[in-house]
């Protein structure tokens, strides 16, 4: 009970009445602090319900936690290096994973906490990984310069294809299609069809190695990050998949490398906006049409914040270094306002 009452006490600090200006509820500034969902740092987050995330991190171990609650859901630990990227199938309890150690597991949370299913074939750090639309199928890519195509009930490589200086950061399946996106430190995005396994585009090169990718729910957008230094570089990039290479806007005020980017959910009245999440220990937030800056968050001491995942239409996730798990909320409004409201 008395862990009950604790956390009971500080949902209510978030909130005072305040008679003389004649408001009741007013939220202020304080930061539920959760136990640590991991040890070390924490790599990549997803969500897999309504109140559950998944993320992969330093400690080797793949955590799923209820934000919305505040404590541990599960641990797996099969990996042998840190996980790099996590990802899930919506509607279901499956989530894969990749590692330094080469490998990426298949995980179902409803059947224990052993993977059904290993991937192995890549010769070095697995940094990109993405479901199909219909979760048949699995994309991988690698250090190693290739990108494969897996077949999840039997873990068989159907096609991989190696290309000179292609050291793979992020892969992105397009929504409702065969098309993949694909970035990678010789700083283009190639467009893969995954029915060919042939590179049907390939968007001009960047002056930077391209961190991260994000396609719209819509499948019209792409968006992708720079790395960079002092403010040169850093930017994130909207593209136009309907017209492969056509850069629309780019977003730039970040001071170091921006290692994600992601749409975030529309919400009724508000524009469009996405969101990047930077090595300068900032979240911010855009109008994705007109690339302006709508808010800026900046989580001091959190180290490199590499990775988000909308939770909910205002709630926001995102992973850094140091400091753990973030939980965002961002005020839609006039001036729409990012606010850190939990953390483990």
């Amino acid at each position: 009970m008395g862990k009950l009452q604790s956390k009971i006490r500080r949902r209510s600090d978030l909130y005072r009445t305040n008679r003389d200006e004649g408001a009741e509820n007013v939220p202020v500034n304080q930061v539920l602090q959760y136990d640590p969902a991991h040890t070390d740092a924490i790599n990549c987050v997803t969500t897999i319900s309504s109140d559950l995330c998944v993320s992969g991190g330093s400690d080797q171990a793949v955590v799923v936690y209820n934000w919305r609650a505040g404590h541990l859901h599960q641990s797996l630990q099969a990996h042998t290096k840190e996980v790099t990227k996590v990802k899930c199938v919506p509607g279901t309890s499956l989530i894969f994973s990749a590692s330094r150690d080469k490998t990426v597991l298949m995980w179902d949370l409803s059947s224990g906490d052993e993977p059904l299913q290993e991937f192995c074939g890549h010769e070095l750090v697995v940094n990109g990984l993405d479901v199909s639309p219909d979760a048949s199928q699995i994309c991988t890519g690698s250090r190693d310069n290739s990108m494969c195509l897996w077949d999840i009930e039997s873990g068989e490589c159907l096609q991989r294809k190696t290309i000179s200086r292609n050291l793979v950061t992020h892969v992105c399946w397009v929504p409702g299609g065969t098309s993949i996106a694909q970035t990678s430190e010789d700083k283009t995005i190639k467009v893969w069809d995954s029915r060919s396994w042939q590179i049907c585009n390939t968007f001009p090169a960047k002056q930077h190695i391209q961190t991260h990718c994000a396609v719209s729910s819509n499948s019209h957008y792409l968006l992708s990050s720079s790395n960079g230094f002092g403010g040169q570089g850093c930017e994130t990039t909207l593209w136009d998949l309907r017209q492969p290479g056509c850069k629309v806007v780019e977003y730039r005020g970040h001071l170091q490398t921006t290692a994600c980017c992601t749409f975030l959910p529309c919400s009724q009245g508000a524009p469009p906006m996405v969101a990047t999440s930077s090595h300068d220990c900032s979240v911010k937030v855009w109008d994705q049409n007109t690339a302006a800056c709508l808010c800026t968050l900046t989580l001091g001491g959190s180290g490199p914040l590499v990775s988000l995942a909308s939770c909910d239409v205002t709630g926001l996730l995102c992973a850094s270094f140091n400091t753990g798990l973030h939980l965002l909320t961002l005020s839609q409004g006039a001036e729409p306002h990012l606010r850190e409201t939990a953390r483990f």
